[in-house]
C-alpha cells in the first residue's frame, strides 16, 4: 500500500474502533482479541496500531512472560483465565494460550501428553468463553519464509527493534517446516466454528494492518453511542493561594534549551515498513 493511502484508511479505521470501544464499555460486552503467527510476522505492529487511540484502561494488552515453577504446576489455561476482560473491557493476546500448540511443542518446552491435553481441553475452553458471553477473535499472521528472514536481518542492526530477537526467534529460522507442521496440527483442532481462525496474510505489513482491523470491525456487531454535551465550567475567582516558590523544588533540568537545529537526527524509519 502506498504510505498516504495507508495512513488515511488506518486513521478512519482507529476512529470507528474509539466507537467500538465506547460501545463495549457502555453495553457491558466482553472482547478478547488473539493474535499468533510466527516471529516477525507483524503481530506487535498490529496489535499497537488497534490500541494506538483507546482507552488503555479498558482496552489492554496481554503479553504474558514464561511461566514461574508455581504457574507451571496449575492448569495450563489458568493464568490466561486471569486475563480475561470484565465487562466493557478489551483483552489483545500478544500470543496466547497457544503457545503450547506452536513454540513449546516445537522446541520442546511441554511433553507429548501436555501436548495432546491441550489439543482436547483448546476448543473445549473456548467454547465456554463463548458460551459466556465473551467475543472471540482469533488472527493468525501468516509471512513467508523470505520475508521472515528479510525482517530478522534487519533487527539485527536496527538498535530500536534489536530487543526484539531472541535466541527462540533466530532458531525459528532452522525449524521453519516444524512450525508450519505445528501451525497445520493446531488449525485442525482448534479452528472451530464458534471460533475461526481468521489468516492475515503480512508480508505486506501495511496491508496486513488495514485487513485485520477492518475485520474486526465489521465481526463486532457494535453501535454508535451518543455522547453526553459536555461544556467546560468556569473557574472560580480566587481565594488568594499562591503557588510555592519555585527554588523550594526539585525542577527537571531543562534539557530542551540545548536542543538547537543542527542537533535534530533523522526521523527514525522502520525498515520493515
Amino acid at each position: 500500500m502506498k504510505k498516504s493511502v495507508y495512513e488515511a484508511e488506518l486513521l478512519r479505521l482507529q476512529q470507528e474502533l474509539v466507537e467500538m470501544q465506547q460501545w463495549i464499555k457502555e453495553s457491558g460486552q466482553r472482547l478478547v482479541i488473539v493474535f499468533e503467527g510466527r516471529d516477525a510476522a507483524g503481530k506487535g505492529g498490529a496489535i499497537k496500531r488497534v490500541t494506538e487511540y483507546l482507552n488503555p484502561r479498558t482496552a489492554q494488552i496481554v503479553a504474558l512472560p514464561a511461566p514461574t515453577e508455581r504457574q507451571q504446576t496449575q492448569w495450563y489455561f489458568q493464568r490466561y483465565v486471569e486475563q480475561l476482560p470484565a465487562a466493557g473491557e478489551i483483552r489483545l493476546f500478544d500470543r496466547s494460550w497457544y503457545n503450547r500448540a506452536g513454540v513449546e511443542r516445537v522446541m520442546g518446552y511441554c511433553t507429548s501428553e501436555q501436548y495432546r491435553r491441550f489439543l482436547r481441553q483448546c476448543p473445549i475452553f473456548e467454547r465456554m468463553l463463548i458460551e459466556d458471553g465473551i467475543m472471540l477473535r482469533k488472527y493468525w499472521f501468516s509471512v513467508s519464509d523470505a520475508e521472515q528472514v528479510k525482517r530478522f536481518e534487519s533487527r539485527l542492526t536496527d538498535p530500536m527493534r534489536r530487543w526484539k530477537l531472541s535466541p527462540t526467534d533466530l532458531e525459528s529460522l532452522t525449524r521453519w517446516e516444524d512450525y508450519s507442521r505445528a501451525k497445520d496440527d493446531m488449525f485442525v483442532h482448534t479452528d472451530i466454528p464458534e471460533a475461526r481462525w481468521n489468516v492475515v496474510e503480512s508480508n505486506d505489513k501495511r496491508a496486513a494492518r488495514i485487513n485485520m482491523i477492518a475485520h474486526l470491525l465489521d465481526s463486532v456487531p457494535y453501535e454508535q453511542v451518543d455522547q453526553p454535551k459536555l461544556k467546560l465550567p468556569k473557574r472560580p475567582a480566587s481565594t488568594g493561594y499562591r503557588r510555592t516558590d519555585r527554588s523550594l523544588q526539585l525542577e527537571v533540568p531543562d534539557h530542551a534549551s540545548t536542543v538547537g537545529d543542527d542537533s535534530i537526527p533523522s526521523p527514525y524509519t522502520d525498515p520493515e515498513d
